[in-house]
């Protein structure tokens, strides 16, 4: 069953339907460890087995697919110890990113970021909802910062860390300190305090950590994965969604 009603598939095909499958695997309808199979791809998405198997190599190299000889392509297994080492170094590139921002920021930048986090603000009670917009903050905050390099890096752990991202935002109350938080960054950032915006995104990023592996060692020992709920909205590129 479709999560959300998909964006025409057009330009490059495999990379749309790896966009569309890769939010799937991330909100939870295919499990950890999960065989994707390409004939039941084809027909979802309704494309060719060869644009299903680029597709797939696409996630492989995003670190949510494996494709193994023989066997095919299954979902990749979570992992406390991926787990930690993401957001310890992504929690260093956003400080970084933030602390940049601040020192540069424009009124009209302020304005964007303010507005963003008030959308993020209305989406508090749904997980799948904010852990989206949370994602385009972030991307928005390290394109800010005009460091190529830093938005490039931030970029690629957003496609790879989302379930773990999504994950330590699934209690209403993490949601509302994830926004506390954001705010008092915002605020940071707009006010020009490059150190407190450094430490607050930092402190953003290993609290949600902290929040994941709690969640995931729960999921590990009652034998399941944590609850999705369902899919609201449209669907934005895989690159700009659930990493905070």
């Amino acid at each position: 069953m479709p999560l959300t009603t998909p964006q025409p598939l057009l330009h490059t095909l495999p990379l749309q339907v790896a966009e569309h499958l890769g939010a799937r695997i991330i909100e939870g309808a295919h499990a950890p460890g999960s065989r994707l199979r390409e004939i039941e791809l084809a027909e979802s998405f309704d494309v060719s087995r060869a644009t299903i198997r680029e597709a797939l190599r696409l996630l492989e190299q995003r670190g949510l697919v494996r494709i193994l000889p023989q066997r095919g392509a299954h979902v990749t297994q979570l992992s406390a110890k991926e787990l930690d080492d993401l957001f310890e170094v992504r929690a260093s590139l956003l400080a970084t990113g933030s602390r940049i921002v601040a020192e540069r920021c424009t009124a009209a930048e302020a304005a964007t970021l303010r507005s963003v986090l008030e959308r993020l603000r209305q989406c508090v009670d749904d997980v799948n909802s904010y852990s989206r917009t949370s994602a385009e903050l972030v991307h928005i905050l390290v394109h800010m910062s005009g460091n190529e390099v830093l938005a490039s890096y931030c970029d690629d752990f957003a496609l790879r860390i989302g379930r773990y991202a999504r994950m330590g935002l699934m209690t209403a109350a993490r949601r509302r300190r994830s926004i506390s938080i954001w705010s008092k960054l915002i605020s940071a950032i707009t006010h020009r305090d490059g150190a407190a915006a450094a430490a607050l995104h930092a402190q953003l990023s290993l609290e949600n950590r902290t929040a994941a592996l709690d969640e995931f060692k729960k999921s590990q020992a009652g034998g399941q994965q944590p609850p999705s709920p369902p899919v609201r909205g449209p669907r934005k590129p895989l690159s700009t969604e659930y990493a905070t």
